[in-house]
């Protein structure tokens, strides 16, 4: 198993870090993707994944949550993030631009800043050759056509923490290179992702994730999410497709495989 999203670099994991990966190594999962957040989280990232190498693996990109032109200047930013990624070290590891995209549910405010900064990142991806790791909120409309303006460049990635409608679903799947990022929403009981998913989504399309610390699965809602919890999910997802955790495994990191080369699966 791998967890393709967990930001084990928050504050949430300073006191006992080495347990958290321990516990998933423990229970199957083979690596961790850490998305990045905004400047202040990349070194703290790089920092993290260098002390596990090999298991955790850094992305890079600025949230779209994160976009406000009254707090800090954007495009700075971006292009500080861009040279570190041109830099040696960090383009061998860096497994995704993520994690980047639109977010209108707490405010539009700046949706045409959003927008502008997602679609430079897009040509960071295309650049790079890296995948991206999408994070979009209210948003899912100016999402597929953002992404349908660079179908040419055969991008590839992830929406991450996907929890949408089969329709929803059908149109994302449309763009050929991605998966959908499932998480610990899938396991809550009025969640509709389990319809969805054997609806609309082949197992082949999907790929695992956490979220950490956010979105604990049940038995563990409410409470600090972490890498190990993936297993929860994959056992779900188990019993929807009605196949073994085995294959379940097989098939998501197949498709992680194909999305992140980078990270040698």
């Amino acid at each position: 198993m791998i967890d393709t999203h967990a930001h084990l670099d928050g504050e949430e994991f300073a006191e006992d870090i080495s347990e958290v990966i321990q516990r998933a190594k423990d229970v199957g999962v083979e690596k961790i993707f850490l998305p990045n957040v905004n400047e202040d989280t990349l070194q703290p990232i790089i920092r993290l994944c260098a002390a596990y190498p090999g298991y955790l693996y850094p992305m890079i990109g600025l949230h779209p949550e994160e976009v406000n032109p009254t707090k800090f200047d954007v495009d700075a930013t971006l292009n500080a993030m861009e040279s570190m990624l041109e830099s040696h070290d960090l383009m061998n590891t860096c497994v995704a631009i993520g994690e980047v995209g639109l977010d209108l549910y707490w405010d539009q405010t700046y949706k045409e800043k959003q927008i502008e900064v997602f679609e430079r990142q897009i040509t960071w991806a295309i650049k790079y050759h890296l995948p991206l790791m999408i994070h979009a909120r209210n948003a899912h409309a100016e999402l597929v056509e953002i992404i349908s303006k660079y179908q040419q460049h055969n991008l590839t990635g992830v929406f991450h923490c996907f929890t949408g409608t089969e329709e929803e679903a059908t149109q994302l799947l449309s763009f050929s290179g991605f998966a959908l990022g499932i998480g610990g929403v899938l396991t809550f009981k009025k969640s509709k992702l389990p319809e969805v998913l054997k609806s609309a989504v082949p197992l082949s399309r999907i790929v695992l994730e956490t979220d950490s610390p956010y979105m604990a699965p049940v038995p563990h809602r409410g409470k600090r999410n972490e890498s190990a919890f993936v297993r929860l999910v994959a056992e779900k997802l188990a019993d929807i497709y009605n196949v073994t955790l085995q294959e379940v495994e097989y098939q998501t990191n197949l498709t992680v495989a194909h999305i992140f080369p980078q990270a040698n699966v």
